[in-house]
């Protein structure tokens, strides 16, 4: 079996990242997640900043609540960015070798970018339902994958899944505008890598920078469809009023139209600083991350490489 090792490291390297940043920035994310949910009903809203859905955690004395569902996102985020790091990579470097191109351009990018986004959101789409459920729960009421994944249909797993699929514009315009600017940035001391060697990176800094920027500009684009998805996916309210709220539209349409009724345009866009406040740092750790230990990955997978040739080559030889 003929494994792509430069994919595999990729792909690992961006899935370790993915889970250090996920469970540094946590906390971040569950009050970011239920301040987008909060959809407005006869002209209230639960949260009017995002420091609201904190202090409601403090002074119900349910800090620690505010890492419910973190194994479920952890699981998600270092699927999800396994199976795309490697077939964005792989893809990649399938083009290049077919195309006989040295590099790939912007528009090449976006579609190699899209479809490993597309495989990714169908692979993982019942545990980021899943964990949206336990974000969005209240405090301290989070109930487990298996739970929250067995109490609709099966087809209620996938809720958001059509959105999830428009999203992968996302990461495809993040990634395509993080490799170009990365490619600029080390044109000057780039060098031709030989086979077996570790590729050049960025440093540590310019990686984050290049990191933020990028998601910053895809996270604006993209960002009235983010905000459906959160509200498609949150768990159900137990209040008495919930059966006003938007959740209980299903559609995505549905849902566009229910924003712009109850709060107008503005509506699209709120919550979006917790948005970019979040998925800017996350990204941006996560590039940086990726990019300082996929050196130290590369060696790791040559070294195993060898390690698992061994025992075959001494039985040649016998």
């Amino acid at each position: 079996m003929n494994v792509d090792l430069e994919s595999l490291a990729e792909a690992t390297s961006g899935a370790i990242g993915s889970l250090i940043s996920t469970t540094f920035l946590y906390p971040l994310d569950t009050c970011k997640t239920k301040y987008q949910a909060d959809a407005r009903s006869h002209g209230r809203t639960r949260y009017r900043n995002l420091t609201d859905v904190l202090l409601e955690a403090i002074s119900n004395g349910q800090v620690l609540s505010l890492y419910q569902g973190i194994g479920t996102k952890n699981l998600q985020s270092f699927i999800s960015q396994f199976v795309y790091f490697y077939g964005y990579s792989y893809f990649k470097r399938l083009y290049l070798d077919k195309s006989g191109y040295k590099s790939i351009g912007t528009k090449a990018n976006l579609v190699i970018a899209a479809a490993a986004g597309a495989c990714t959101a169908i692979v993982t789409q019942p545990l980021d339902t899943a964990s949206s459920r336990m974000q969005t729960s209240a405090f301290g009421k989070s109930k487990g994958l298996l739970k929250t994944l067995t109490e609709g249909t099966w087809s209620d797993a996938f809720d958001g899944l059509s959105i999830s699929l428009l999203l992968t514009s996302n990461p495809a315009i993040q990634y395509t505008v993080f490799d170009q600017l990365k490619q600029r940035a080390l044109k000057n001391k780039q060098s031709k890598a030989d086979k077996g060697t570790s590729p050049e990176s960025l440093s540590a800094f310019m990686a984050f920078l290049l990191g933020a920027i990028s998601k910053s500009i895809a996270t604006c684009l993209t960002y009235p469809a983010i905000r459906c998805k959160v509200i498609i996916q949150a768990a159900d309210s137990d209040e008495a009023n919930s059966k006003t709220k938007i959740k209980s539209q299903k559609t995505v349409s549905n849902v566009l139209y229910g924003i712009w009724k109850r709060e107008g345009i503005v509506g699209y866009f709120k919550g979006l600083h917790a948005q970019i406040l979040k998925t800017v740092l996350s990204s941006a750790l996560l590039l940086m991350i990726k990019e300082k230990i996929s050196a130290t990955t590369w060696v790791l997978i040559l070294a195993l490489k060898r390690y698992l040739l061994l025992p075959t080559r001494r039985v040649k030889n016998l």
